[in-house]
């Protein structure tokens, strides 16, 4: 991967991974560190519905049909976004795309902004040891500090370390078979996509089982790679 950009363009990144490997926390540190944007495909639906954009009307509409948003309708979505002043330093898309459609047709919007892909991240995790991190999740309920049966448990058992809380809880699919079943979901819908981008030259691969901020530091490399 060489990946380069011109130097006037903003860099645009893809992050790829399982749920529970990362994504969002590497995110916000790329926000923070390079005053990047995070564009999640959710947060922009509800966002383009609530401001009654031309796109945003006909996804309301389609929604409540109770039927899924087109491609076109999310790229129309992420275009007008994408001409928001704040995106101007780079963007880091979550969410989409999700298919090598959705991949080339970004690719094309892209191309009339005089834009390009800057890399495809793919955060790479060990399965089984994803499934011991995400299963062993529990938080307190009263302040919503995060622990780990294995990781970081409490220093008093049972007792939040922040608040002195004595109710935790789990989520409901945060449990061995369903992190199993997610996982298994991710590598069938993403490799066409992984693959797309490796062939293009874009794709490249970290080791999401690391340090919070060795992975951190391995992203904003790319980072400053691609926008030099």
């Amino acid at each position: 991967m060489d990946g380069t950009t011109t130097p006037d363009t903003p860099p645009v990144l893809i992050l790829l991974g399982p749920p529970g490997a990362g994504k969002g926390t590497q995110a916000r540190k790329l926000e923070q560190r390079f005053g990047l944007v995070q564009l999640s495909t959710g947060d922009m639906l509800r966002a383009a519905v609530k401001e009654g954009t031309e796109a945003g009307r006909e996804a309301k509409a389609v929604m409540q049909r109770g039927d899924l948003v087109s491609d076109e309708i999310v790229l129309a979505i992420l275009s007008d976004r994408l001409d928001q002043p704040d995106t101007a330093k780079g963007v880091i898309l979550d969410g989409f795309p999700r298919t090598t459609g959705q991949a080339e047709a970004l690719d094309g919007l892209l191309s009339r902004k005089g834009q390009e892909l800057s890399a495809a991240v793919s955060l790479e995790v060990d399965d089984e040891a994803m499934v011991e991190r995400v299963s062993g999740r529990f938080t307190c309920a009263k302040c919503g500090e995060g622990y780990h049966d294995s990781f970081k448990t409490p220093e008093t058992d049972g007792v939040c370390d922040q608040c002195g809380g004595t109710e935790m809880t789990r989520r409901a699919d945060d449990n061995a078979e369903t992190v199993r079943s997610r996982l298994k979901a991710y590598h069938e819908q993403t490799a066409p996509l992984i693959a797309f981008y490796d062939a293009k030259g874009k794709l490249v691969r970290i080791d999401a089982m690391g340090e919070i901020e060795t992975i951190a530091d391995d992203l904003a490399a790319i980072v400053t790679r691609v926008s030099a």
